[in-house]
């Protein structure tokens, strides 16, 4: 059967894994990689456009893997303020307004065609949640949100979209926006996850980076540079482990190693 555990160490590679990513050391030219950059929100609005709101699953397990989302409360019906940054098409944030009545959200997102879907949505209020388009590593976030005033913000598979070089802009920006004492809680694909494995040669952009064959990209954390980025913004840490999972395909009798990072850095 399938199993997931947590822990401090990194998933240890086969010697057939190894061999593989070490003989895959040419980058993606210099001129592409310019473009990926230039075009990264056209390449998101178009993944959106293919795929509707029908790719993602709706994450009904932010709340039972997040108990900050109910344990942040200094009493039971305590109203929260959190703010959702990079929401998708609302695949978590919708979940999360349906579970627990006293939350109001805000919620952004780099593709402006993404935002229309959240805003279609029949369980969309104006009066639960504010929706807005935002490119976080330049769009001030204080233009839509005030500061110190979110008890949460939520950064699940966001930063991994963006750029290694431009990741210390969006942990400033959401700097502003969070309540002191308050945390960021963070989920995105771990060193040597599957998806990573998968990548033909040609698509790495640099370590741990990579793009895929519609335009997006994907980096993979350690938890030591994930550690270093959020400090360096201020942040301290309270919790920075991976998440190891194998996911079974019984059809194809394959086990697929899953690994996330799985943190939580708190403004002091």
């Amino acid at each position: 059967g399938a199993f997931q555990e947590k822990g401090h160490s990194a998933r240890i590679l086969s010697p057939e894994e190894a061999e593989r990513l070490a003989k895959d050391r040419v980058l993606v030219s210099e001129f592409k990689q310019l473009k990926l950059e230039k075009e990264a929100q056209k390449n998101w609005d178009l993944f959106y456009k293919r795929n509707s709101t029908n790719f993602f699953k709706d994450r009904h397990w932010t709340t039972r893997e997040f108990q900050e989302l109910k344990a942040c409360r200094e009493f039971a019906d305590q109203k929260l303020t959190i703010l959702e940054a990079g929401c998708g098409v609302g695949n978590c944030l919708f979940p999360l307004l349906e579970e627990d009545l006293n939350i109001f959200a805000y919620a952004c997102d780099f593709s402006p065609r993404a935002v229309e879907y959240v805003k279609k949505n029949a369980l969309y209020s104006t009066e639960r949640c504010k929706v807005f388009q935002c490119d976080l590593t330049k769009d001030d976030l204080l233009e839509n949100i005030p500061a110190d005033s979110v008890d949460v913000v939520t950064l699940i598979f966001v930063l991994s979209a963006i750029h290694p070089d431009k990741m210390h802009l969006v942990l400033q920006n959401i700097y502003k926006v969070l309540k002191p004492g308050k945390c960021v809680l963070f989920r995105d694909y771990g060193l040597y996850d599957h998806a990573m494995l998968r990548f033909k040669s040609g698509s790495k952009l640099g370590e741990n980076f990579y793009v895929r064959q519609d335009g997006t990209r994907s980096y993979f954390f350690t938890k030591e540079f994930l550690s270093h980025l959020f400090k360096t913004e201020g942040y301290e840490q309270v919790v920075n482990e991976y998440v190891q999972r194998e996911t079974v395909n019984r059809k194809e009798d394959l086990r697929v190693p899953r690994v996330f990072l799985q943190s939580k850095f708190q403004k002091p």
